[in-house]
């Protein structure tokens, strides 16, 4: 069974056949309508069950097309308005969607429940994001950075801000395709240690530190996140915490000139990035989200055992 909880489930080869199985079916597709399905429908008579418990608009707009234009088929379903969020159990939930879908990619706060999810379905289970990970918009990101001529192992990767899911992932990716990560992060906001851990015992270098300007010294690629996530309580102290890594101009002149700036979104515009950034020259964050598309079709096509 292909779960796809975190990276490592599936290990650095895999990802890597992810990032040029999407390369070579985004160049395919050039100029054609979006809702065409690809040439060999290799999802052809599949579902795909997808499970929201956060609210969501990448990961659900990209999962739904990603799926057609596979061949196969979205199922949606909602926390407020199914059984998910009326008592029934995960475990109940997983065999009972495992007899509807071939797949099930789930969208929720607490990692444990997909993981859970995964113990009791008898069909791939994705992470399409938990607290504690984000493993297919790195996957997104990845390719966009692959796509942007730029050589995974050896990298510097600036992070800016909360040391949050993404980040972890980020880390996680580091770890499997040897690229450095320097995390501008302040005090109490540190990124998983587990997944720093990870990283280092493959000899990537993950530093940690307090100054905006350390961080992006020479960085290929700035990478921010919304420094308050939804539900995340103590608004106001964590966004007066974050202020000093907001990616500005200045901040973004001291990466290397050809660096790249990338933001999952949502973006809020005038804390975490402003205007300037995320609009300039140097923002790929367009192309990362049409990407999420591309990358989530390859990460199907993975855990279905047809890549």
């Amino acid at each position: 069974m292909r779960h796809f909880l975190n990276l490592a489930d599936a290990g650095g080869d895999a990802v890597a056949a992810m990032i040029a199985d999407a390369l070579d079916r985004k160049a395919a597709r050039t100029g054609w309508p979006k809702a065409r399905p690809d040439a060999d429908r290799p999802l052809s008579d599949h579902v795909l069950a997808m499970v929201f418990e956060k609210n969501s608009t990448r990961t659900r707009a990209s999962f739904d097309i990603a799926i057609r234009q596979l061949g196969g088929v979205p199922m949606i379903l909602d926390a407020g308005t199914t059984q998910l969020g009326r008592g029934e159990t995960i475990a109940d939930t997983a065999r009972v969607l495992s007899r509807y879908a071939d797949a099930i990619m789930i969208r929720t706060d607490d990692h444990a429940k997909a993981e859970e999810l995964a113990e009791y379905a008898s069909v791939p289970v994705i992470n399409g994001l938990t607290d504690l990970s984000h493993p297919c918009q790195i996957v997104a990101d990845l390719l966009t950075i692959v796509e942007n001529g730029k050589a995974l192992p050896g990298l510097e990767l600036a992070w800016l801000g909360d040391g949050n899911n993404v980040l972890a992932s980020l880390i996680e990716a580091a770890g499997l395709f040897g690229f450095n990560v320097r995390a501008g992060v302040p005090q109490g906001y540190e990124p998983d240690a587990n997944f720093v851990a990870a990283a280092r015992a493959k000899g990537v270098r993950i530093d940690i530190v307090r100054d905006a300007r350390e961080a992006v010294a020479g960085a290929d690629l700035v990478v921010t996140d919304t420094w308050v996530s939804m539900g995340q309580d103590h608004a106001h102290n964590k966004v007066a915490a974050m202020a000093p890594f907001q990616v500005d101009e200045r901040l973004m002149a001291g990466a290397k000139d050809d660096a790249v700036f990338l933001h999952c979104l949502p973006a809020h515009r005038g804390e975490e990035v402003v205007d300037a950034v995320i609009d300039g020259a140097q923002s790929r964050v367009w192309d990362e989200a049409e990407n999420r598309v591309h990358a989530q079709k390859s990460i199907l096509l993975w855990a279905l055992g047809k890549l």
